[in-house]
């Protein structure tokens, strides 16, 4: 009988998938057939013409060769066609596909098939959204199907109930994590858009909707390098050592790190494993999905440190196959990428016309940049989430760089950016309906890296550039016209990278044309100058002896909040205006300059100037505390990088069945410390841990202790840099034995 009833099951599941096929093809000819008869390139029948009988046939052969091909030509297309650039692919989509429909009508007997050029195009996209819409369509509405995800759910949950697998070998009893990193989206920015009405799923994650609370929203705030770079690496890899911007220059190999550039990642990942001795957040059955870090992961795709790698070894393009193998993703993706690129010519243009400002400029690729964020990265990426969800791993963290990339050009708030926040809830919406259908129950967490903080730019206020103030200084002469400092907004990476040009774009216009020149660097509103001919890091004696004018000229500048240099006698002091200096070896007892950039702000310079890397002067720029406004030393009229407003203030949205981050009356401080967050939430409920660290130990010795106690008993200082005070916790990133032996 059970024989009988497993062999029935099958002939009721082949007959299903059949019906589907069959309901398909008819779809797909009565298309062909509308279109045949809108569109004049397009005919089904000869040219004495033909019974309405043979036209039908001729469209079925057309329609079932094009499905045929589709799904067994498409994707061979599409792996060999990975050498191509992935934004060169996605854009071949349309002609791929009229391609693919030239033949299937060709394989039509005695050549009734005919259609121009660019009309196969319209029609071979038409046909590949109808037959892709029809088919998941009839997809959900099997009751077949949609009771055995029922019986599936529910053994899932019977079986976690219980604490053992079932034995017949069915999924995991554990529940998974997903790690969704919003990039850039600010604590205060999320909580206006739930207030808006505009992310309607993480407002019923809050409990603002029809149901109760599942998920708690807590700040935390960043290093003084708030950007992606320092964040992602210390939330993947629980290191962000040495790390003192999104760009700087090492006198040790005379190169200029970029966060964003391939050939840095990798060197960045390999130093933060050899730091702490450990591979990273996802060694344990992970996926990374967008991400500058792989996190120690297995399954990659679109990681920007694997994207130096050629041939076999680049797993991280995979993701590309996956999505763009199914001809639909591809039309459907390409269609909304030429949409996006004209919505952002029609919104530049809108606020060129109403005189916006601030205002940056935004022709050029920029809207071709903007669209791959918006729209090929994001589907990329949430479509590999998917397939691990439903591939039941462990841990996945993936990141969508939207909202970052248009908020840098539009301001973080605005209708630009409004419209951004709504389509991502609708990710977040259909990743939370995936996990109901997953093999195993899943954790959805929600995080930020940075927030963002609005402003002009600083040519814009003054017009001139951070590196002509520094000439005027050092007595160099200043160019006429101040150039514009090249933008380092994380998509672009990721453009470069899928166009296979990894190495960042006007890199070595930054070097000095004599090395008694200073070399400038911008990473928001946080700016670097290191003096390449003096081997080790300056003292500001050395400093004052070569160019006496140029820490004053700096200083004083109304544009300029404070800067951090060495002295030899007193070790870190900052400067300000009007003479103010802070010695931070000290623990002054007013904090000049520090004092507008709120609690934190000492510790995080002190921080910072422990670093093998740092330049000889760090440039912090003005910042208003009352409108939260920051001046950019790149072209962005929303930034990140330094000190100042939202940007350092970034969120963690996680569920109320995880333990909560920290102890009441406590701030989550750095990303080093939402490294040990979340790896004390893998292991909760017996899920994935890799311990490392004084947490990890904690939780290895004793399962049962929550990723706050953990968090908690782990506390000790690492160093002056960041004291277990009242504003935040300490966390040692690595033991003795595991720091950087490499400086």
């Amino acid at each position: 009988m059970r024989w009988h009833g497993v062999t029935q099951g099958r002939w009721r599941r082949i007959g299903s998938t059949l019906w589907r096929v069959v309901a398909v093809w008819a779809v797909s000819t009565l298309t062909m057939l509308v279109l045949a008869g809108i569109l004049p390139d397009f005919k089904l029948q000869s040219d004495d013409g033909d019974s309405a009988t043979r036209i039908a046939v001729t469209a079925a052969l057309g329609a079932g060769a094009f499905g045929v091909l589709s799904a067994v030509v498409w994707p061979l297309l599409v792996r060999a066609l990975l050498l191509v650039p992935a934004l060169v692919l996605g854009l071949l989509a349309f002609f791929l596909n009229g391609s693919l429909l030239l033949i299937a009508l060709r394989l039509i007997p005695e050549g009734r098939g005919e259609v121009g050029a660019e009309t196969a195009v319209v029609v071979a996209a038409v046909m590949s959204a109808v037959a892709s819409a029809t088919g998941g369509a009839l997809a959900v509405r099997d009751d077949d199907a949609y009771r055995r995800r029922l019986y599936r759910l529910s053994d899932r949950r019977r079986r976690r109930n219980s604490g053992r697998d079932d034995q017949d070998g069915g999924g995991p009893v554990t529940p998974g994590t997903v790690f969704i990193q919003l990039d850039g989206v600010g604590h205060d920015v999320l909580r206006d858009a739930v207030d808006k009405g505009l992310m309607p799923t993480v407002a019923d994650w809050l409990g603002e909707g029809k149901r109760g609370a599942t998920h708690r929203l807590t700040p935390w705030r960043t290093d003084w390098s708030s950007q992606t770079g320092a964040s992602q690496l210390g939330i993947l890899h629980g290191s962000n050592h040495d790390v003192p911007a999104f760009r700087w220059y090492e006198k040790d190999t005379g190169e200029v790190m970029v966060s964003n550039r391939p050939a840095s990642a990798v060197e960045l990942q390999r130093r933060a494993i050899e730091r702490t001795g450990d591979g990273g957040l996802l060694t344990v059955d992970g996926a990374s999905r967008g991400n500058l870090f792989s996190g120690g992961a297995e399954q990659l795709a679109l990681v920007l440190s694997m994207a130096a790698r050629r041939g076999k070894e680049n797993r991280s393009r995979a993701g590309y196959f996956a999505y763009f193998s199914d001809p639909a993703n591809a039309v459907r993706t390409a269609l909304s990428f030429v949409a996006e690129v004209f919505r952002e010519i029609g919104e530049s243009t809108r606020a060129r016309v109403k005189r916006r400002r601030p205002r940056i400029g935004r022709g050029g690729l920029y809207p071709f940049i903007r669209a791959f964020a918006t729209v090929v990265e994001r589907d990329v990426v949430v479509a590999a989430v998917i397939g691990d969800m439903l591939a039941g791993r462990s841990a996945v963290y993936a990141d969508l760089v939207a909202y970052d990339e248009v908020a840098h050009h539009s301001g973080p708030t605005g209708p630009d950016v409004e419209k951004v926040l709504a389509r991502l809830d609708r990710s977040l919406a259909l990743l939370a309906q995936v996990a109901e259908h997953a093999p195993r129950a899943y954790r959805i967490v929600l995080l930020s890296d940075h927030g963002q903080s609005p402003g002009e730019t600083f040519r814009a206020r003054y017009g001139l550039t951070l590196g002509d103030l520094v000439r005027a200084g050092c007595g160099l002469p200043v160019p006429r016209r101040a150039q514009r400092t090249h933008s380092g907004a994380e998509a672009r990476a990721s453009v470069r990278a899928a166009l296979r040009r990894p190495v960042e774009e006007g890199a070595d216009e930054r070097r000095p044309a004599r090395r008694a020149e200073p070399i400038v660097l911008a990473s928001g509103n946080l700016g670097l100058v290191s003096f390449p001919d003096v081997p080790h890091r300056m003292t500001r004696e050395e400093i004052d002896r070569r160019h006496p004018a140029l820490l004053p000229t700096l200083a004083n500048h109304p544009g300029i909040g404070f800067l951090l240099v060495r002295s030899a006698e007193r070790g870190p002091v900052v400067l300000g205006a009007r003479g103010v200096e802070v010695y931070l070896a000290e623990e002054p007892a007013e904090l000049g300059p520090l004092a507008d950039f709120g609690p934190g702000a000492m510790e995080a310079v002190r921080r910072t100037d422990g670093f093998p890397h740092t330049a000889d002067i760090m440039v912090n720029s003005w910042y208003d505390p009352a409108e939260g406004e920051v001046l950019a030393f790149e072209e962005q009229i929303g930034s990140h990088g330094g000190l100042g407003g939202a940007q350092a203030r970034p969120f963690l949205l996680s569920p109320l069945a995880l333990s909560e981050p920290v102890a009441p009356g406590q701030e989550l401080v750095g990303a080093e410390q939402v490294h040990h967050v979340l790896r004390c939430w893998l292991g909760e409920e017996l899920g994935p841990e890799v311990p490392v660290g004084d947490a990890g130990a904690v939780r290895a010795e004793n399962p049962q202790v929550t990723a706050r106690e953990a968090v908690a008993e782990a506390a000790v200082p690492v160093d002056d840099s960041r004291p277990n005070a009242a504003g935040g916790t300490a966390f040692a990133a690595a033991d003795a034995a595991g720091q950087d032996k490499t400086h």
